[in-house]
């Protein structure tokens, strides 16, 4: 239910979606989805992206979403993960995860860890993924999956008063979003886990850019 709630609320409140796959019709079943996060309402647009292409992760979420009355409820009852950052429970989001992808559900996941702590609408490349991702790829042999997105930033972003101000004129202001699937990779067995974090960051830095270019010259990514 919240892909199919994010693919029928994107187009009417947040903007023009477009998707573009690098590879395939999308990822399959049992994968490692991973996603560049630069604005609270990219999950949203990511979701209603995968949707399209007939994917419907299990998404690991900061912990603080389930205590929203509503939105807790719904998170709880599909079977999405909650992630308790810096505590001993962050775990147990892993053993979830890795429950959950090798029942054959695809997984989607934020490596980077949380939000950029920057201003402004302009795109930057994803920031060092946390280790999770190498421990869960690991275990499971999942394939991972890159998904760039950009336009969220444009849509919501700044202080929490401009970022409702974005929402609320999002119907008016219809801004492009794209989301771009990149093509799928697996870890070596001998792989490092600094070697497996550079493949997987590379792949999803190359899946920003190729949202980038399709969206086109208003949103451009900075150098580092």
């Amino acid at each position: 239910m919240l892909s199919h709630l994010a693919d029928a609320v994107v187009p009417p409140v947040f903007g023009r979606l477009d998707v573009t796959t690098e590879v395939g019709p999308g990822p399959i079943a049992g994968s490692s989805i991973i996603a560049n996060h630069t604005s609270l309402s990219d999950p949203v647009i990511v979701l209603a992206a995968l949707r399209r292409l007939g994917t419907e992760p299990i998404v690991l979420a900061a912990a603080g979403l389930w205590r929203i009355p509503v939105l807790g409820r719904l998170l709880t009852r599909e079977g999405h993960i909650p992630v308790h950052r810096h505590d001993p429970r962050a775990a147990l989001a892993l053993r979830e995860a890795q429950a959950a992808l090798t029942a054959g559900r695809s997984v989607l996941l934020y490596p980077e860890g949380g939000l950029p702590h920057r201003k402004g609408v302009r795109e930057a490349p994803p920031r060092p993924f946390h280790p999770g991702l190498f421990h869960l790829a690991h275990a499971t042999g999942a394939q991972i999956v890159p998904v760039g997105q950009t336009g969220a930033r444009a849509l919501a972003s700044g202080s929490p008063l401009e970022q409702a101000a974005g929402l609320l004129t999002a119907p008016l202001r219809r801004p492009r979003l794209h989301v771009h699937i990149g093509g799928p990779l697996r870890l070596d067995s001998e792989q490092t886990r600094a070697q497996a974090l550079t493949m997987t960051h590379g792949a999803l830095t190359q899946a920003s850019h190729a949202a980038v270019r399709q969206l086109g010259p208003p949103v451009l990514l900075t150098g580092r």
